[in-house]
């Protein structure tokens, strides 16, 4: 984002979209902690522990209310037109996508207590493997979405979007995985069911990073890549280049 806040003649305006692009980061950096934290009770079986992860995700709350409100001021006291306006509009969208990261992290933590708060029989390690193994991909691709936001990185962002096909092909993979574990032991089927719901919460958090990466290009390119395939929006950013 530095690019698109160059050339403002208005320096309170550069210092207002320069407090907003510090609120992108500080809400990406406590994502990402919160994944790693709500990832790290479920692997120590840690209930207390998912509890502080749960309250803590009031402070992304209040971060993303923050944000609404800066906004709002620029808007109105501004009017920004044009790429002025672009940048604002990306910036809140991110700032969604990030405060919904916190959610998926927190229903991860809320597994946690399920499973290990009240479950004689909490599941092995090994059933639990491929929730340790998506949470590893999908920080990855969050941390990548960042890095492309922070330098309007196209072929980052581009990157990111390409591993969404992948995340969707290891998430596969963990389903049929985890359906073995259910034919050995039927009495497991509740398990299982929180098994699943934890690794459709991380494949979300790839889907937001993927989000991300989309209003990179969009920020760049003003065009909205959303909706569009991978071979669409790479012929686009050629066409740019």
């Amino acid at each position: 984002m530095h690019d698109s806040i160059e050339g403002h003649i208005v320096q309170s305006f550069n210092d207002e979209l320069s407090k907003l692009n510090k609120l992108v980061f500080q809400l990406g950096n406590l994502g990402r902690a919160q994944l790693s934290s709500a990832v790290q009770t479920l692997k120590n079986g840690d209930p207390k522990m998912a509890g502080l992860v749960i309250d803590r995700d009031r402070e992304m709350n209040d971060l993303d209310v923050l944000a609404d409100e800066e906004i709002i001021h620029i808007i109105a006291k501004r009017q920004p037109m044009a790429k002025d306006l672009r940048d604002i509009m990306a910036v809140q969208k991110t700032i969604a996508d990030l405060e919904r990261v916190g959610d998926e992290a927190r229903k991860v933590a809320n597994l946690t207590i399920h499973l290990f708060g009240h479950d004689k029989n909490p599941p092995s390690r090994e059933v639990l493997r491929d929730i340790f193994k998506m949470a590893d991909f999908v920080d990855c691709m969050l941390g990548m979405a960042l890095d492309a936001f922070d330098t309007l990185d196209l072929e980052k962002a581009l990157d990111v979007i390409q591993e969404d096909d992948n995340l969707y092909d290891l998430f596969r993979a963990s389903l049929r995985r985890l359906s073995t574990f259910l034919m050995e032991d039927s009495r497991s089927v509740g398990q299982f069911v929180d098994v699943v719901l934890a690794l459709r919460a991380l494949e979300r958090i790839g889907g937001h990073a993927k989000n991300i990466s989309g209003y990179v290009i969009f920020l760049v390119t003003g065009k909205d890549v959303r909706h569009e395939n991978l071979t669409t929006i790479r012929a686009e950013i050629v066409a740019r280049s």
